[in-house]
């Protein structure tokens, strides 16, 4: 009986004990002083802001070899090792490259010269036939001019007289159409000859000649196939000009492309080769823009060295357009520029104007963009006027207190700043924690309510956020 109750006083005694500590510990989570401020510092420093984007490596100049004739494909031609081209075959200006076959093109040269032939006889027999009209023609007019001195009389009959001028009449027509039968026989003779130039020309194109120097990127045809060449001629073989020199087209989104201007220097990076960075300039902003899913996009192509042959056509690029710098300026974190207080967390005297000022600082600010900046400059020295405006928040006391300042270059992190009220080493707000966060954090947990969903690992305790972090 003595073991019962002793038993049910210590039950009663732990269930006190824990009703109070559970009492003691609610009231203070639920009554914390005041809010707990996450900050940062500005600080003094360098900043280079970029423009990111992605493209592909491409050949600085292709050349897209087509065939001009149809026909089944023959053989490749050979290059200085003797070995068929191929790909990544290293090719000379006129060098073989392919051939087609060519018994159909030959026969019809063939046909061709033997029509140029037989004009050109034609045409000498024409020639001849003037000859020869010329002659008649002679003969009759001499008949008539006896005629005339005659005259119609007893001597010359009447009806031989007119013969004899019909005679004369018929020669002179017979020797102007003689005439023109030559001048026939030479434009069949012109016109079969251009058949023939035409034709041997066809038979050249059986024979594919390589136009540049380079190196063979793509082969698009096997010994035995087919062409068929219509209105569209069929591709062969692509041609790289020169892969010592590559470009990148990076697409670039239509709110940066206001930052980009050739000349501008870029450096980029390769997945094959991530170690590496590779660098170039900008050479032009093309303007045929493309709109996807209501994104506007322009092609910028940059020019690279490729002199060790590392970067290889058609690879993914990341690239960074360099898009202005800022020595020894004043550095703070975006995420102070970003953060906007509660009304009531604003010092009374300045919420009646902290609503402008904090749609200007709610303001997103893309990563590697200049933040209004019209130029990069050395020092951070930018026209304020051009320059957007911002909002930062300090600490005072349970409020916190706006300071305005104009925003500048910005690589997604840090963003350069200029105002009266900003100094190196000024602590500004960059969030707060919740008074409940805040009791939670700063009070041992209850050891007599159970731990699970609780933070921390294993039982330990939360650790508490300090007033530094980002």
């Amino acid at each position: 009986m003595k073991g019962t109750l002793r038993v049910i006083i210590i039950l009663v005694v732990a269930l006190a004990v824990a009703g109070a500590a559970d009492v003691a510990w609610g009231w203070r989570s639920h009554h914390a002083a005041k809010p707990l401020w996450r900050t940062g510092v500005v600080r003094k420093g360098n900043l280079t802001a970029t423009i990111t984007a992605t493209g592909t490596v491409e050949p600085e100049e292709v050349v897209d070899v087509g065939a001009q004739v149809s026909g089944q494909f023959l053989e490749f031609g050979t290059n200085k090792d003797g070995k068929p081209i191929d790909y990544d075959s290293v090719v000379e200006s006129n060098m073989i490259l392919a051939k087609i076959d060519t018994t159909l093109f030959q026969a019809q040269v063939d046909l061709d010269t033997a029509l140029v032939a037989s004009d050109k006889a034609m045409e000498v027999q024409q020639t001849a036939n003037v000859d020869q009209m010329k002659a008649k023609e002679a003969q009759a007019e001499a008949d008539w001019n006896r005629a005339q001195k005659l005259g119609p009389s007893e001597a010359l009959a009447p009806t031989t007289y007119d013969s004899y001028k019909a005679a004369y009449e018929v020669a002179k027509a017979n020797l102007a159409m003689a005439k023109a039968s030559v001048e026939s026989a030479k434009a069949a003779t012109q016109q079969a000859q251009a058949t023939l130039a035409k034709d041997k020309r066809n038979l050249d194109y059986c024979t594919i000649y390589s136009p540049v120097d380079g190196v063979i990127i793509d082969r698009r045809v096997t010994v035995g196939s087919t062409v068929a060449s219509s209105l569209n001629t069929p591709s062969l073989f692509l041609i790289a000009k020169d892969l010592r020199r590559i470009q990148v087209w990076a697409s670039v989104n239509e709110a940066d492309i206001g930052n980009i201007h050739p000349g501008q220097d870029v450096n980029f990076t390769v997945d094959a080769f991530p170690n590496r960075v590779f660098r170039g300039s900008v050479n032009k902003i093309r303007l045929n823009a493309t709109m996807t899913q209501n994104v506007v996009t322009y092609t910028v192509e940059v020019n690279a060295d490729n002199s060790d042959g590392t970067l290889l056509p058609y690879l993914t690029a990341n690239a960074n357009f360099l898009a202005g710098k800022a020595t020894n300026a004043l550095l703070v974190l975006n995420s102070a520029l970003r953060w906007h207080p509660q009304s009531d967390l604003i010092a009374p005297e300045f919420r009646q104007s902290a609503g402008a000022a904090g749609g200007a600082s709610g303001r997103g600010r893309g990563s590697g963009g200049r933040g209004g900046s019209e130029a990069a400059g050395e020092g951070g020295g930018h026209d304020a006027a051009m320059m957007q405006a911002g909002t930062l928040w300090e600490a005072d006391g349970n409020y916190v207190r706006p300071v305005q300042v104009k925003l500048g270059l910005t690589d997604g992190t840090w963003t350069e700043v200029q105002g009266e009220g900003v100094s190196t080493n000024m602590v500004v707000v960059t969030g707060t924690i919740s008074a409940e966060a805040a009791a939670e954090e700063t009070t041992e947990a209850n050891p007599f309510v159970p731990q699970l969903g609780r933070r921390g690992t294993n039982g330990a305790p939360p650790t508490r956020r300090g007033g530094g972090g980002l």
